[in-house]
């Protein structure tokens, strides 16, 4: 993947600054395009970092694919993250004061990473959809001090990454299912909720499913 660096990204004070910017990759899409999908960990993963989860893919090029791990919270809440960023989170309806930050992924993990309903533009942001756009500058969150943030939105640290042909590789192995994805689950559900929530798009019972069943 291209590196850049760019200024006001949502880094955590007293970890690396300066880092490769997920959203500076350009390419083709990929003949198999997961974004704005969901991959559902199937249940026989084990592996401590990737199982029982739902990743919601951002982007998936030539370079590779970019997602958010979005029902593993962290110890961290919005409140403390933005005590360390020095940003003042009033508890207004909208602040989010108390809700949890998403591990995720292991990759870039000093770093926040937002999942939000588009609007305003930032200064380092993807659209996915009309109704799911990735931000990685800070402007966001200064935005949701401020009172004009996204009403509906996703606070992760880390993301997950997969190089060219590695997930495809994954899927082919039963690791992941795949389905379209749906922004009540990503952005409205309860956490604990999103894996079965995720499963039933596909119209499983997650406890009926076995490591032999293949991907959708």
């Amino acid at each position: 993947m291209k590196k850049s660096k760019i200024g006001k990204t949502l880094a955590l004070p007293g970890m690396i600054q300066e880092s490769t910017d997920p959203l500076a990759q350009a390419g083709a899409s990929a003949a198999l395009n997961l974004a704005n999908h969901f991959l559902i960990a199937m249940p026989a993963m084990e592996d401590p970092i990737f199982g029982g989860t739902v990743v919601y893919v951002c982007e998936h090029n030539e370079n590779g694919v970019l997602g958010v791990v979005i029902n593993k919270p962290t110890d961290m809440t919005m409140q403390v993250l933005f005590d360390r960023i020095d940003l003042k989170l009033e508890d207004s309806p909208g602040a989010h004061i108390d809700e949890p930050i998403m591990f995720g992924g292991p990759v870039q993990d000093d770093r926040g990473f937002v999942l939000h309903t588009p609007g305003a533009r930032y200064s380092s942001s993807l659209t996915v959809t009309e109704e799911v756009a990735f931000t990685t500058s800070i402007d966001v969150l200064e935005a949701v001090a401020a009172g004009t943030g996204p009403q509906r939105m996703l606070v992760s640290i880390g993301y997950a990454g997969w190089s060219p042909g590695q997930l495809e590789e994954e899927i082919s192995r039963n690791g992941w299912l795949t389905v379209g994805a749906d922004t009540h689950i990503l952005f409205d559900l309860p956490i604990e909720e999103r894996y079965v929530a995720a499963m039933r798009l596909l119209g499983i019972d997650p406890l009926m499913l076995t490591s032999e069943a293949g991907h959708a």
